[in-house]
């Protein structure tokens, strides 16, 4: 049985058509005030990487990447998870200076992912990353990074709300900053999700700290891999949903690793392994610029401006035949 749910009494707000319309002024509208406000530039981006290079997303360390080969090249291909560090390789090759950064749509399939409202095995998002100096590795730079996307997404709700009064989508314009052992000490005996969801709904727009490590219960409030996010300049960027109830993950991002941090997390994680791959030697030897980047949800932003109650109801991608039985009964698209 699917985790679906349909909130009772749902019905969209926007037909099909004016969803697929609504779909692409959002997407216009927010990553038009997010280069603005980031000073980012666009650029392509890969789909897939060979794994040899290091370039992938190891995410929570359990997911398997779509992997196939490619005979002309002799090599073998994996579908990205993200561009975390991707990203970080490119403004080293384009040379882009400190203040100044690039941002890129990514696609990705995650096969491991569970289905539900919030989850797709399709991962489109909008992928970020800027170049910053060393005196900027601070928490005032990653909290003003933060109020700056926030700030887009709420200046993006007015647009959407303006051209469809039908919608009215109430997103507030200030962001509550919290670390995950200070949510811990609020909630102590419940799981990691029901802290969020607790947390949330009394502040709607939040920003939850320093994920990776374990906190003073043995365990980290999340997984992350070790070799992006520095876990003490980190975060998942979280808005309430009042249509599911819960709260919805719309970034995750922090001040990027340097070498000294890279390498005690990677000692930490039991990663050792990958100091060899290019990528990690590169930014153990100091030859990778320092940045703050992440990556932003798409079709996540899209549910929550559009009051949607299933992810497929803004991306196309393949649902199991409960998640098909639920919305065709209930006369509801899935793209």
């Amino acid at each position: 049985m699917s985790k679906t749910f349909i909130p009772a009494g749902y019905e969209p707000k926007l037909s099909l058509y004016e969803t697929q319309a609504a779909i692409s002024l959002i997407k216009r509208t927010f990553q038009d005030r997010l280069a603005q406000a980031l000073n980012l530039k666009r650029v392509s981006a890969p789909l897939f990487v060979e794994p040899s290079s290091g370039l992938n997303d190891d995410l929570n360390g359990v997911e398997r990447p779509v992997s196939f080969d490619i005979p002309a090249a002799g090599v073998d291909a994996a579908v990205v998870h993200s561009l975390a560090k991707w990203k970080r390789m490119a403004l080293y090759r384009y040379d882009i200076w400190p203040g100044k950064g690039i941002y890129t749509d990514m696609n990705a399939i995650r096969r491991d992912e569970e289905l539900d409202n919030l989850h797709s095995i399709y991962v489109d998002q909008w992928d970020w990353e800027k170049v910053i100096t060393r005196d900027m590795r601070t928490m005032q730079t990653l909290k003003d990074t933060v109020r700056d996307i926030v700030r887009c997404i709420w200046e993006a709700s007015l647009v959407v709300n303006g051209r469809y009064p039908k919608l009215q989508t109430q997103l507030p314009e200030d962001v509550t900053f919290i670390t995950s052992e200070e949510l811990l000490a609020l909630y102590p005996d419940k799981t990691a999700k029901e802290r969020e969801n607790l947390f949330v709904k009394e502040h709607p727009v939040t920003f939850l700290m320093q994920i990776g490590h374990k906190l003073s219960n043995g365990k980290p409030h999340d997984g992350r891999a070790p070799d992006y996010d520095d876990w003490t300049l980190n975060g998942d960027l979280l808005y309430w949903c009042p249509m599911l109830n819960c709260a919805i993950e719309l970034s995750s991002m922090g001040i990027r690793v340097d070498a000294e941090t890279l390498d005690r997390q990677l000692t930490l994680a039991n990663c050792d392994h990958r100091r060899t791959l290019t990528y990690h030697k590169m930014l153990l030897d100091g030859e990778l610029p320092l940045t703050i980047g992440g990556g932003i949800g798409q079709s996540r932003l899209c549910m929550l401006l559009l009051g949607k109650a299933h992810i497929g109801e803004v991306q196309s991608s393949i649902w199991d035949q409960d998640t098909q039985r639920k919305f065709r009964e209930a006369r509801i698209t899935l793209l």
